[in-house]
């Protein structure tokens, strides 16, 4: 066996023994931190105890003889460590009772404040209340009738004499007046009524006031000033300066408002009497007076 060969044997050795020594080291420590129970008892009262192991007595009833008795000694003739396990048990047992009780404190809504849950509940029913209360107001608005002003009561246009000045350029063209709310052209009406205008108030002061939607499917006519009438966008139905049917899928002429003249000379506009007129088989003025916008 060569020298290195010793050298691990020996380290090896080393290493078992120091694991030995450490170990019984410890055991000894530990030994020592646990107490004797029969530290400086003698070896008679050893022999004693020994010879009686395994008799065992009944504490509670040596005690009540020793009651009755009337005090005096009691002798257990028992082992000590046996004697203890079994009153701690007992005692765990027959002397203790565990009691869990709830203690309820109450206290104001200043003191406790407002949850999360109080909170959100909250913003949740006060936006559902608002939001009908929206809607409320404004199915409210939208059917409560318009008592005065607006579409669908008697409109003031203007004075007549006016009216009639803006509708006639110096050239003697035409050129109608919006009125925006009646929603209608004031246009001149021509000096003799065809049978379809007569006896339905549609005139007066000599002027027409026509509604501004076409009879087709209610898009908003313009008017087309190279052609002197009305022409509308949508599907070119096309109608004479004072809304007689020229051409296009217009089933007749446009409707217009009945009209009156108040005492104080002005146009009142009916926006809430819209009248019906079928094509006139005749025209009552020359249309196109040039060429079509649409």
């Amino acid at each position: 066996m060569t020298f290195a060969n010793w050298v691990l044997v020996g380290v090896g050795l080393f290493a078992i023994l120091g694991a030995v020594g450490a170990f019984t080291i410890a055991f000894r420590r530990a030994r020592a931190e646990r107490p004797d129970p029969t530290a400086g008892v003698s070896a008679e009262t050893l022999r004693a105890d020994r010879s009686m192991a395994g008799v065992k007595v009944d504490v509670s009833s040596a005690l009540a003889e020793e009651g009755e008795a009337g005090g005096g000694a009691v002798a257990v003739a028992t082992a000590p460590a046996e004697v203890e396990e079994e009153a701690a048990e007992a005692g765990a047992h027959e002397g203790l009772e565990l009691v869990e009780a709830q203690r309820v404190v109450e206290v104001t809504p200043e003191e406790s404040g407002v949850s999360r849950r109080q909170f959100f509940n909250r913003a949740i029913a006060g936006t559902f209340f608002a939001f009908l209360g929206m809607q409320g107001l404004y199915y409210l608005a939208f059917f409560w009738p318009k008592i005065t002003g607006g579409f669908g009561s008697n409109v003031d246009a203007g004075l007549v004499d006016d009216l009639k000045a803006q509708t006639v350029t110096a050239s003697g063209s035409v050129v109608p007046v919006f009125i925006p709310e009646a929603r209608a052209y004031v246009v001149p009406a021509p000096t003799t009524l065809s049978s379809e205008f007569a006896g339905k108030g549609v005139e007066a002061g000599g002027l027409f006031a026509l509604y501004q939607r076409c009879v087709h499917l209610g898009c908003r006519v313009p008017w087309c000033a190279s052609s002197v009438g009305f022409e509308c966008p949508c599907h070119g139905s096309k109608y004479n300066s004072v809304g007689e049917y020229y051409a296009g899928p217009a089933p007749r002429n446009l409707d217009r408002f009945q009209v009156e003249v108040n005492n104080a000379n002005r146009l009142i506009i009916k926006t809430g009497t819209i009248i019906q007129t079928p094509r006139a088989p005749i025209p009552s003025v020359k249309y196109p007076q040039g060429p079509h916008c649409i």
